[in-house]
């Protein structure tokens, strides 16, 4: 399972994580700080993401809150964050949430994205993408989407081929793996 959240977690506004994040957002937004809180919850995100352990910390009933907002502290310190965000998460680990703060960040990216009318449109490969291959891809999902779309795009080499692109409810799969299963589905059905 990664960072991204447990199941049953809402990132909608209307969650325990979208009451959180809007209230950053309008700290955030009153100091003209949206765009250095969202770096920095991108890159906490990053570190929650490749740390198992703090993960762990996070969302583990078995340590206490002084020994969770200890150990955030000394992270936040570390990576430098900017002083809003890092009250932010001190105040997350002082009432108990820090086990929502993956979604408490993913809501505050998806709000400050949808106020300014952008589109993130989320692509799987099964290689890493050449320059001219990302901004072909960009292009065409500008075309498709509107404007502002921000591409993210991760490896998963288990796709063999092809791509696989969310942007919003819609999917498309054209990847290899997909294929594969269709036509094995297909000739169980011709036997």
């Amino acid at each position: 399972m990664g960072a991204s959240g447990l199941a049953g977690e809402d990132t909608s506004l209307s969650g325990i994580a979208g009451r959180y994040a809007q209230a950053l957002l309008e700290l955030a937004d009153d100091k003209k700080q949206l765009d250095e809180v969202a770096g920095d919850l991108r890159a906490l995100k990053s570190v929650l993401a490749e740390s198992d352990d703090l993960l762990e910390l996070a969302r583990s009933p078995l340590y206490s809150r002084e020994q969770k907002t200890n150990a955030f502290r000394a992270v936040l310190e570390r990576m430098e964050l900017g002083e809003l965000t890092r009250r932010f998460v001190l105040v997350v680990a002082a009432n108990r949430r820090l086990f929502a703060l993956s979604s408490m960040i993913d809501a505050y990216l998806a709000e400050l994205a949808r106020r300014r009318g952008e589109v993130t449109a989320k692509v799987s490969t099964a290689r890493d993408l050449t320059g001219g291959q990302r901004e072909s891809l960009t292009e065409a999902l500008r075309a498709i989407a509107g404007n502002k779309v921000k591409v993210d795009v991760s490896v998963d080499p288990s796709l063999i081929g092809g791509l696989v692109v969310q942007v919003g409810s819609r999917m498309i799969d054209n990847s290899l793996k997909t294929k594969l299963q269709r036509l094995q589905l297909a000739m169980k059905g011709v036997g």
